[in-house]
């Protein structure tokens, strides 16, 4: 493996979307991740489809939900439940540098797979705890899911139509937002957690949690409450601190404007043929055009109609005004600055089988991402890894196989 990470060892026991979402990172970065799944079932995501991928015989593989989120990692099947399967994993955490896990708290303390346990075998080690409510609090032992958190952690109340409008409701994101997040959140610490060990030797304890995630990144609406004492509401497309920045229907379609500055306002004015607007006292400063969204924003909507969307681009970009069309995904792949970036990619399992995939949207100039693994087949790498990381040879994990130790 090469890149900024190379020669670091993660083992992997976390599932679906957040834990592994933060090692496929991980392992984009160039550290070898060793994904633990439980024999002949493996990740849940595996079944998480349509759709599906096609096996080199022809037989439906593993769902696209998977193969987003496990690229670049050795899949290992290994029973947690027996004692020898117990035993392996403890020997391959004393000889890894990070341990991602998604359990329930304390549910791996009866397999001696808790922080502590493995300590004890590598002080040095990187444990990162991924709940749906941290390890603490009187939250601490509920099952934590995405959707349910976007609820809680506040992000649905301010997305969706306002009351009173079609379609009014909170909504969520069209992602996993929260476990997207709770990934990153993952990652970062856990490198801190790497240059804390780089100066001290120690190892330590992460923990993260789904809900701490989701209120983290409430950014600005989190501030618009607790500095102005009223909570956010939903706004639709619309923005709580800047007006105009919202989407307007074209004579073709839609478009999004993102006029941000008291000069972008009064090109933006000038554009529509409405530049009295601009000299108007309610309007002239952004403050002013938040106070007076309710006055202001009708102004501007039959105008916008009167052009196509296409057409309103090209005068808004010749003015230095940000704004731009909404893609379907598949117009995302077919837009020429995505294509330019590299964002799709494709990947070549061990079996030939072809597994797209996006790029890392990171580019490092001295360490550049390569991606030299597909998501794994399951237990792909369990020879493997007993035999070069742990020593064990063929007679030995025939043995285990057979003993349904491993997969």
């Amino acid at each position: 493996m090469s890149g900024p990470l190379a020669g670091l060892r993660v083992l992997d026991m976390s599932r679906v979307l957040a834990g592994p979402w933060a090692t496929q990172i991980l392992a984009d970065f160039g550290a070898q991740v060793i994904k633990v799944e439980k024999p002949g079932e493996g990740d849940d995501t595996r079944g998480w489809g349509p759709p599906f991928i096609t096996n080199a015989d022809g037989s439906k593989g593993d769902a696209a939900y998977f193969l987003s989120t496990n690229r670049g990692k050795w899949s290992v099947e290994i029973d947690m439940a027996t004692a020898e399967g117990q035993k392996l994993i403890r020997e391959l955490a004393a000889k890894s540098d990070i341990v991602m896990e998604n359990f329930k708290v304390g549910g791996l303390k009866k397999y001696g797979l808790d922080y502590e346990s493995l300590k004890a075998v590598n002080p040095r080690l990187i444990y990162c705890s991924l709940t749906g409510f941290g390890q603490t609090g009187p939250y601490a032992q509920r099952a934590g899911y995405d959707f349910m958190i976007q609820g809680m952690g506040g992000i649905m109340s301010v997305t969706g139509q306002p009351d009173g409008m079609p379609g009014a409701e909170p909504m969520k994101i069209g992602v996993a937002f929260a476990d997207i997040f709770t990934g990153l959140y993952c990652t970062i610490g856990i490198q801190a957690a790497l240059y804390h060990r780089e100066r001290t030797g120690e190892g330590q304890h992460l923990d993260v949690a789904l809900l701490d995630s989701q209120v983290g990144v409430l950014a600005n609406q989190a501030l618009n409450y607790l500095v102005g004492g009223t909570a956010p509401t939903r706004l639709g497309n619309a923005h709580p601190n800047i007006v105009p920045y919202q989407t307007f229907a074209t004579k073709d379609g839609h478009i999004i404007m993102a006029v941000a500055n008291d000069r972008q306002f009064k090109e933006y004015c000038a554009i529509l043929g409405l530049a009295h607007l601009a000299e108007d006292e309610r309007f002239k400063l952004n403050r002013g055009r938040v106070v007076n969204r309710a006055e202001l924003i009708p102004m501007l909507v039959e105008p916008m109609k009167t052009r196509t969307t296409a057409d309103w681009v090209a005068a808004f970009e010749s003015a230095a005004i940000p704004c731009g069309p909404i893609n379907s995904i598949d117009q995302v792949f077919a837009n020429e600055q995505v294509l330019a970036r590299g964002l799709q990619i494709g990947l070549t399992r061990d079996d030939g089988v072809q597994v797209p995939g996006v790029a890392n949207p990171i580019v490092f100039s001295e360490t550049p991402i390569q991606y030299d693994k597909a998501p794994p087949r399951l237990g792909d790498g369990t020879e493997k890894v007993l035999r070069e990381e742990l020593g064990l040879g063929p007679e030995e994990i025939a043995r285990l196989r057979k003993a349904g130790v491993i997969g």
